[in-house]
C-alpha cells in the first residue's frame, strides 16, 4: 500500500460516518427511483448501503417527496443526504429525517428571487444546526451563480465556480457553521482537477466531495472519473467521492463498486503518471440516472446515442445527453450538441441555441443530421 498524504481538512460528521481529518474516504451514490415510491427508493437505498455507500443521496423536489422521507428513514440504516433544488425552504420538512443537506448556490435564485442569497443560506444553516445535519455546498459547471458568471470572462468556466464556493464557505464560517463540505463538479475531468486543486490551495481545511458530473456510461464514465480521482487524491485532495454513471436503476451499486476499485488502486499505487483525456476524439457525456429523470427512456437513449455516433469517434466533438429539466438546459450549453430529456420529448441544442423538441423515436435522425453538419463544417 502507498502512504497517501491527506490535506488537513476538518472533521465533518454525516450520520454514522465522519469525513475529513484523516478519516477514510467515503463513497456515495444517489437513488434513481421516484422518491414518492417508498418501496422502490428503500430497496435502492439499502442496495447502495449494502454495497458500501457511506452516504446515499435522495432528490427531494416537492412536498410530496418530503412526505415520503419519514418512511424511507425508518426503513434504512444508510446515511441519507438530500438535494435542496429550487425550493430551499423544503429544508424544514426534510432535515429531521436525513443526515446531510446539499444545496447548489446557483439554484438559490429560483425561489423567492428578490431575497438575498445570504438570507437563504442562513436559513438552511440554521435548519441544519437544529436538526444535527451536515451541509454540502454543491457547485456545478452548468448551474453556476449567475451573479458570479457576470464577473468573469465568458470563456472562464472555473473562475465563477471557485468564487462562488469560496464565498459560501466564508458566509458559513461567519455564521459559526463549519460542519460542511464542498463539491466543484464538471463533466471534463481536467477541469475537475484544476478547480478542486485551486480550491484546496485556498481552503485546505474544507473537506471536498469529488466527482465528474455526467461522466456517462461504463466504461467511459469510470475512466473519466478515474483520471480526476487519481490526480486529486494522490495530491491529498478529496474526502468523499462519487462515480456518476448512466446505468439502469438495478445497476446503481456499480457506482459504489467502481469508486471502491479506484480508491483501492490509488492506495496501491496503481495510477497513471500522465493524464491523457483524449480531447481529440468524440466525447459523449451523460448524467447519472436519478429520481428527477421524467422518462426512463433517457437511459436507453444515452446508449443509442453512443452506438449511433460511433462513426464520428475521431472527431473532437462533445455530445451531452441529460435526463431532466433541472440541470439539462444549463449543462448542455457547453456541448457542441446537447439533448435534454422531458417526459415525452427530447430537446436538441447546438451549444446554447435551441434546435427544437422531438419525440424520443425521432431524435436520433435529427441528432445525426446535426452531427454530420458539424463534421462537414470542420472537414
Amino acid at each position: 500500500m502507498v502512504e497517501l498524504k491527506r490535506n488537513p481538512t476538518r472533521a465533518v460528521r454525516i450520520g454514522s460516518i465522519t469525513i475529513g481529518a484523516g478519516h477514510p474516504i467515503a463513497s456515495q451514490s444517489m437513488t434513481a427511483t421516484h422518491t414518492t415510491d417508498v418501496a422502490a427508493t428503500l430497496a435502492q437505498a439499502n442496495a447502495l448501503h449494502a454495497a458500501g455507500a457511506g452516504v446515499v443521496r435522495i432528490a427531494v423536489d416537492s412536498k410530496s417527496d418530503a412526505a415520503a422521507l419519514p418512511a424511507i428513514r425508518a426503513g434504512t440504516q444508510a446515511n441519507l443526504a438530500i438535494d435542496l433544488q429550487e425550493n430551499y425552504r423544503l429544508a424544514v420538512d426534510v432535515a429531521p429525517h436525513v443526515d446531510k443537506l446539499r444545496y447548489n448556490p446557483g439554484h438559490l435564485y429560483h425561489h423567492e428571487p428578490t431575497k438575498p442569497w445570504q438570507e437563504k443560506v442562513r436559513f438552511i444553516a440554521d435548519v441544519a444546526a437544529r436538526n444535527d445535519c451536515a451541509l454540502r455546498v454543491g457547485v456545478n459547471c452548468g448551474s453556476v451563480d449567475p451573479a458570479k458568471k457576470e464577473q468573469f470572462a465568458e470563456d472562464d468556466s472555473l473562475g465563477p465556480m471557485l468564487a462562488s464556493a469560496l464565498e459560501h464557505c466564508e458566509l458559513l464560517d461567519s455564521l459559526g457553521f463549519t460542519r460542511y463540505a464542498v463539491s466543484l463538479k464538471d463533466s471534463d475531468p481536467t477541469k475537475v482537477i484544476e478547480v478542486n486543486r485551486r480550491f484546496a490551495e485556498v481552503r485546505p481545511d474544507v473537506p471536498l466531495h469529488l466527482g465528474v458530473t455526467e461522466a456517462g456510461m461504463p466504461p467511459d464514465g469510470i475512466i473519466k472519473t478515474r483520471i480526476a480521482f487519481e490526480q486529486l487524491i494522490s495530491r491529498g485532495i478529496g474526502d468523499t467521492v462519487r462515480v456518476s454513471l448512466t446505468v439502469p436503476n438495478a445497476e446503481k451499486p456499480q457506482e459504489i463498486a467502481a469508486a471502491q476499485a479506484i480508491l483501492s488502486d490509488i492506495a496501491a499505487g496503481r495510477v497513471r503518471s500522465v493524464v491523457d483525456y483524449g480531447l481529440s476524439s468524440l466525447n459523449i457525456i451523460s448524467c447519472p440516472s436519478c429520481s428527477r429523470v421524467e422518462n426512463e427512456a433517457f437511459i436507453e437513449l444515452a446508449k443509442q446515442v453512443k452506438e449511433m455516433t460511433a462513426y464520428a469517434k475521431d472527431h473532437a466533438i462533445t455530445i451531452a445527453v441529460m435526463g431532466c429539466r433541472v440541470n439539462g438546459p444549463g449543462e448542455t450549453d457547453d456541448a457542441d450538441l446537447g439533448l435534454w430529456c422531458g417526459p415525452t420529448h427530447v430537446n436538441l441544442k447546438k451549444r446554447s441555441a435551441e434546435l427544437g423538441a422531438f419525440p424520443y423515436d425521432a431524435i436520433l435522425p435529427k441528432l445525426r443530421e446535426e452531427l454530420d453538419k458539424l463534421i462537414g463544417g470542420r472537414a
